[in-house]
């Protein structure tokens, strides 16, 4: 604003915008073919979908939460596409439709792209606000996106988090208590009778052992202090032979196994324990010889490094429950100016370095990043469905819409190394209404069991 007043002109018509606003221009050549590459996407998944119109309308919705509508719900797709929304409505909120076989053909799809040894699986809950009471698992609790307690739903994802890239895995609504004993509100909202209450971490295992016995690789389960806390939790990874880094709270009891025994007086007795203290209280008495450098990853001007610092202990829950030993990891970086310090508990062996362990912790903040490109890229949160089975159709949907843009994306890396065209992202598919989707079940392969026609 200022340098209008002082020069008479737009900020826009500075040099540097101009070059900005230049670069921003979405040219025909530059999303030649997404069409394409989605109709090909999409053959691997639409068999899921068995009658001919729950693939029409399969090829629809996802086409709609890759595009730039506003508001990805059911009925702004259907009048993108001018077609009526009450077959889209019904198809994502009550069709007949397997989504779990689609999760999995999703999970098979992503082995193939980024097979990992190394690979992170990272847990994280995601909290969605709604009104009224309606809505299948809906109470008031935590919500991370608005820091504070609210009328929300909340659904547990994981992500894969590798070399090549981060992936969509899985998704789970959390059913509360209250809701799980309801006979009436399971009716009313479609729950399946074999659905019990669940704590969050016991659906994260079931979420880590479908994986496993998927064969996906991976090397570490990362997860935020939610997680990390529950000592359940820690123990039923090591029963699953998981190597995990896990977050946990500043406030966790601790005993530091390294730390110099008191010997007593001879005759005394036997030699005492270290006493349990808070993790960060602990930290305080901490020489700042105790801290090494480690570099996470290069960067784009210099490489993006933290302090760290790693001792076995044993922690202690809030029922006085003594765990493991198991290995600290407490980790420091700056941001703002000012430090910003992480938690974690691992049961890596001692051959695993501090450098490998502070790596994968790094990798925490990948299903962060796939939450929120799924937010804003695929209408993850855009849904207006109450039943148990909208919202896993619809989140299914989402995360297959999610997947294929990173695919794009990986595409876009690739396209720039070799100069090529780049390839499209959330907005490019303002496709004709109900041409592209036609197409997409014309041309799926037919005589797969049950593929009705």
């Amino acid at each position: 604003m200022e340098a209008y007043t002082q020069t008479g002109t737009s900020i826009l018509e500075h040099p540097a915008a101009q070059a900005l606003l230049e670069q921003a221009v979405l040219r025909p050549s530059a999303v030649r073919g997404c069409e394409d590459r989605l109709t090909r996407f999409l053959q691997r998944y639409l068999p899921f979908f068995y009658r001919k119109e729950q693939r029409h309308n399969a090829g629809i919705v996802i086409e709609g939460l890759l595009s730039g509508l506003e508001r990805k719900t059911c009925e702004p797709i259907a009048r993108e596409h001018g077609v009526h929304r009450k077959p889209i409505q019904f198809f994502v909120g009550n069709g007949a439709w397997d989504d779990e076989a689609v999760m999995a053909q999703l999970r098979g799809h992503v082995k193939e792209e980024l097979a990992d040894e190394n690979a992170v699986l990272v847990l994280d809950p995601s909290a969605f606000a709604k009104k009224g009471t309606e809505s299948c698992g809906v109470k008031r609790q935590w919500c991370g996106r608005l820091g504070k307690e609210e009328n929300c739903q909340v659904g547990v994802f994981l992500c894969y988090a590798a070399a090549q890239g981060h992936a969509p895995l899985d998704r789970r609504l959390y059913l509360p208590r209250e809701w799980a004993d309801d006979p009436a509100r399971r009716k009313k909202c479609h729950v399946p009778e074999a659905v019990v209450f669940q704590e969050r971490w016991r659906i994260g295992l079931e979420m880590l052992a479908r994986c496993r016995a998927e064969g996906l690789p991976h090397g570490w389960v990362a997860a935020d202090d939610e997680f990390g806390r529950c000592n359940e939790f820690r123990s039923g990874l090591r029963e699953q032979r998981e190597r995990y880094v896990l977050d946990v709270p500043a406030n966790t009891l601790m005993r530091d196994l390294e730390a110099p025994v008191r010997q007593p007086q001879p005759g005394a007795g036997r030699p005492r324990k270290t006493p349990f203290v808070q993790v960060r209280r602990w930290l305080a008495e901490q020489p700042a010889c105790a801290w090494q450098t480690v570099i996470v990853r290069a960067g784009t001007r210099q490489p993006l490094q933290v302090e760290a610092l790693m001792r076995r202990v044993q922690a202690r829950d809030e029922n006085r429950r003594v765990g493991a030993q198991e290995r600290l990891l407490v980790v420091r970086r700056m941001v703002e100016g000012r430090p910003e310090v992480c938690y974690s508990l691992s049961n890596a062996t001692d051959q695993v370095s501090l450098a490998e362990l502070v790596q994968a912790h790094a990798q925490r903040h990948r299903i962060e990043q796939m939450l929120q490109e799924g937010k804003g890229e695929s209408g993850l949160g855009h849904y207006e469905v109450r039943s148990w089975t909208g919202w896993h159709h619809h989140m299914t949907l989402a995360l297959l819409a999610l997947w294929f843009l990173g695919l794009e994306k990986r595409c876009m890396g690739k396209k720039k190394l070799s100069g090529g065209d780049r390839a499209a992202g959330a907005g490019d598919f303002f496709l004709p209404a109900a041409a592209s989707a036609t197409q997409l079940w014309a041309n799926c392969p037919t005589g797969q069991p049950g593929f009705a026609t």
